[in-house]
């Protein structure tokens, strides 16, 4: 997979400002960290192809960003990787036992951590159904966003998103356009990533990266 050089031009509304440094070789995704998670398996042999993109948010304790533990490792991190210290706050002893994952996590900076390869299945969706097919990990990229359903995203983070998410289209062609939040796959039972996601500046984002794309080598 060739790296996408992107033109900086000013598309409408919403000005892109710097060349996206994110690509995919073998399922990894370049200028991210890769920190593994246990908590993955292989796609079933029969799921087709790469279909959806889903977008979540996290945030550990609840409401609080940026938060680490005593070695130095982000709450939402540890929780990925089963390391988790329940005593460290009441509400992690209500989850720390379960076993969850995103392909990435994009915190309130923009620094991107991958768990997952994207050709592995990772454990975010839950029960889940997407335009009439259920077990949405099966065919789906998980995206968690460090946030909360009430308060606004930074702007880095709809610039970094937008910039992976191009990145995804060219490496898995069936994800375009097939956007959707964990809301819209588990309505009856999550809420996230919430009413203050401003779903229409990423699709405009997306769309401008999208367009301005080059396939030549950088």
């Amino acid at each position: 997979m060739r790296q996408l050089c992107y033109n900086t031009r000013n598309f409408g509304q919403y000005q892109l400002m710097n060349p996206s440094s994110f690509f995919i070789k073998d399922g990894i995704l370049q200028g991210s960290t890769f920190v593994a998670s246990p908590n993955f398996n292989a796609r079933p042999a029969d799921f087709g192809e790469i279909s959806a993109i889903i977008i979540h948010n996290i945030s550990l304790p609840p409401a609080q960003f940026n938060q680490s533990d005593g070695t130095g490792t982000h709450y939402v991190k540890a929780f990925f990787q089963n390391k988790l210290i329940a005593t460290n706050h009441p509400y992690f002893a209500e989850i720390c036992t379960l076993q969850v994952s995103a392909h990435l996590f994009i915190e309130r900076d923009g620094t991107v951590t991958q768990f997952v390869n994207f050709n592995d299945r990772a454990w975010h969706a839950g029960i889940s159904s997407y335009l009439g097919r259920a077990n949405c990990n099966d065919f789906s990229i998980g995206i968690e966003l460090e946030g909360t359903d009430h308060q606004d995203y930074e702007e880095i983070q709809y610039e970094v998103l937008s910039q992976i998410i191009v990145a995804i289209y060219h490496a898995y062609p069936a994800t375009r356009r097939q956007l959707a939040g964990h809301s819209d796959i588990a309505p009856n039972r999550k809420t996230d990533p919430g009413k203050h996601f401003d779903w229409q500046k990423l699709r405009s984002m997306v769309a401008q990266l999208y367009l301005s794309t080059s396939k030549q080598s950088c």
